[in-house]
């Protein structure tokens, strides 16, 4: 699928459009701005008839209305389990700048599927990545795959693994990767290319093995989702040239995966 990440200067309207024509099978709808005004419920019908969403991104930054993280992710929860969209992801809580009150209902949580209330939606979190140049820091908690590894089986939660954002202090992932395969909590891929201190580059544009890591899924016959999200300024201008390029990673991903 299509993360509307990689085109979030366009109206939704337009990249779920351009995701359709692209030949992806569905977009993973990112919660920004536009909802805050507008009925959530309203503006999802008329994008799924555009376009299946298949993964609710949780928003991961403060909208007027929803709360803080972890009450804008019980809400989105509600929204998937409406529509039957399969799964939804979220970012861990920073500890700079401090986001308290997320922090501590995140802690609280004992078992992240019991929001869910008997649907079939999946709650996944995404590992971050370290910013800055002269000095690498990941501002959010569990930096470390480890300690998101024993935080999720212990709060019975599933993961998105990012390939950009785990290349960010571990160009070479590959074996980091496998141990966390292994958990069978890995259950969505933003896939996207690192280099340079640059974040969702082009495939074949960073450093990392992505043609590998698509391999290894393949082989460990991985059933999740793989989400392609790449910077807009990855992508040319022109509506006609962003679906070529789109359709040419489409075509790769495909040859790769299946």
């Amino acid at each position: 699928m299509l993360s509307a990440g990689t085109l979030y200067t366009f109206k939704l309207s337009e990249i779920f459009s351009i995701a359709a024509d692209s030949g992806f099978d569905g977009v993973e709808l990112i919660i920004n701005t536009v909802f805050e005004d507008g009925d959530p419920h309203r503006i999802i019908e008329k994008l799924l008839k555009i376009c299946p969403i298949l993964s609710i991104h949780a928003p991961f930054f403060k909208l007027r209305g929803w709360g803080h993280g972890g009450r804008a992710l019980v809400r989105c929860v509600a929204l998937a389990r409406d529509f039957g969209i399969p799964l939804v992801n979220f970012h861990p809580p920073l500890w700079f700048p401090p986001e308290i009150r997320f922090f501590r209902w995140f802690r609280r949580v004992e078992d992240f599927q019991q929001l869910v209330e008997q649907s079939q939606v999946i709650v996944t979190i995404e590992n971050m990545p370290y910013v800055g140049r002269r000095f690498r820091f990941n501002p959010n908690i569990l930096r470390k795959s480890e300690d998101m590894l024993k935080f999720i089986e212990k709060h019975n939660l599933f993961m998105t693994f990012d390939t950009t954002h785990i290349g960010s202090h571990n160009p070479n992932f590959l074996g980091e990767f496998q141990r966390l395969m292994a958990s069978g909590r890995v259950k969505n891929i933003h896939f996207s290319d690192y280099g340079h201190h640059r974040e969702h580059l082009f495939p074949g544009r960073g450093i990392l093995p992505l043609t590998r890591f698509l391999y290894m899924l393949k082989q460990r016959d991985y059933e999740g989702a793989v989400t392609l999200e790449l910077s807009p300024r990855e992508l040319p201008h022109k509506r006609d040239l962003i679906i070529e390029s789109l359709e040419e990673v489409n075509e790769y991903l495909r040859a790769e995966l299946f």
